[in-house]
C-alpha cells in the first residue's frame, strides 16, 4: 500500500526476474486481499489475485508454470496460493513452486549474511531488533531459529522479533535488559516497508516498538528499508528460482 517502497521492492524483483530469465512470460499477483481492495478502493488501480492471474495464464496457453513466491516463510500465505494454483493442476504440463526467502538452512545463514552486510556500522554498545511479521502458522518457528543463526554466527546484540507472534517486543526487552546496550537499532524484516514498518515499529503511538524502547530509556534508530530493496536478499529469490528451474 506504500507505493514509494513497492517500487524499491516488489517491482525491482519483477524487473529483475525478466532480466534475468528472458525465456519466460512475466505474470505478477499478490495474495494479500485486504490490500488489493484497499489499492482498487484509493488509486483506482486493479492487482490480479492468483485466480486472476492463473486465469489469464490458462487463457494465453501457457503449459509450463514455475512459481516464485515474494514470502518471507511457508506460511499461511504461501499454501494458500499453492492451493489456489494447484486448483488449476489440470490445464498444466508442469506446475513447479520455488521456495520462499527462508526455507533451508542454508538460506538462514545467506539471509543473515545479506542484511548483516547493511548493519556492518553497529558499535559496542549498539543492538539491531529486525521486526518480522509473525504468523500463527507452525512455520512461525522460523524466525526464533534465525535468531538463533544470528548468534551463531557472530552477532550477539542481533535480535529477531514479530509483530504479531513469538519472539514479542517483550521477550527481547527482557534479553536487552542482560546486556550493556544503550542505542537499538530497528529494522523491519519484511520485504515492503509498509504499514507494520512505519505505525507498529516507527510510529509515534504508546504501543510502536520505537515508543516502547524508548520508553525504556533507549536511544532508538528506525530504518524503514524493506528487504526487497537489498541486493543480495534479491539475489536469494533468484537462487530458489533457478534451482527450481533446473529442477523441473
Amino acid at each position: 500500500s506504500y507505493v514509494e517502497t513497492r517500487e524499491k521492492t516488489i517491482d525491482v524483483i519483477e524487473k529483475e526476474i525478466g532480466e534475468t530469465f528472458l525465456d519466460y512470460a512475466i505474470y505478477s499477483a499478490w495474495t494479500s486481499k485486504m490490500i488489493i481492495r484497499h489499492i482498487l478502493k484509493r488509486d483506482g488501480v486493479k492487482v490480479n489475485t492468483v485466480t486472476d492471474a492463473m486465469e489469464q495464464i490458462v487463457a494465453d496457453g501457457i503449459r509450463e508454470l514455475v512459481v516464485q513466491p515474494t514470502h518471507i516463510i511457508n506460511g499461511v500465505e504461501n499454501d494458500m496460493m499453492k492451493s489456489d494454483v494447484n486448483r488449476y493442476q489440470a490445464q498444466f504440463e508442469k506446475i513447479s513452486f520455488g521456495a520462499p526467502l527462508l526455507t533451508t538452512a542454508e538460506d538462514n545463514e545467506l539471509v543473515t549474511k545479506a542484511v548483516m552486510e547493511e548493519f556492518s556500522m553497529l558499535k559496542e554498545d549498539e543492538a539491531l531488533i529486525w521486526m518480522g511479521h509473525g504468523t500463527p502458522h507452525f512455520a512461525n518457528s522460523i524466525y526464533a531459529a534465525l535468531d538463533y543463526t544470528f548468534k551463531a554466527m557472530g552477532y550477539n546484540r542481533v535480535f529477531m522479533g514479530t509483530v504479531e507472534e513469538y519472539p514479542t517486543i517483550d521477550v527481547i526487552q527482557k534479553l536487552l535488559q542482560k546486556t550493556d546496550v544503550k542505542k537499538v537499532h530497528l529494522a523491519p524484516f519484511m520485504v515492503v516497508a509498509g504499514d507494520h514498518a512505519n505505525h507498529d515499529m516507527a510510529g509515534e503511538e504508546s504501543d510502536s516498538w520505537k515508543s516502547i524502547l524508548e520508553k525504556s530509556g533507549y536511544e532508538v534508530e528506525c530504518h524503514l528499508k524493506g528487504l526487497g530493496e537489498y541486493k543480495s536478499i534479491r539475489a536469494v529469490y533468484l537462487k530458489h528460482l533457478q534451482e527450481t528451474i533446473e529442477a523441473s
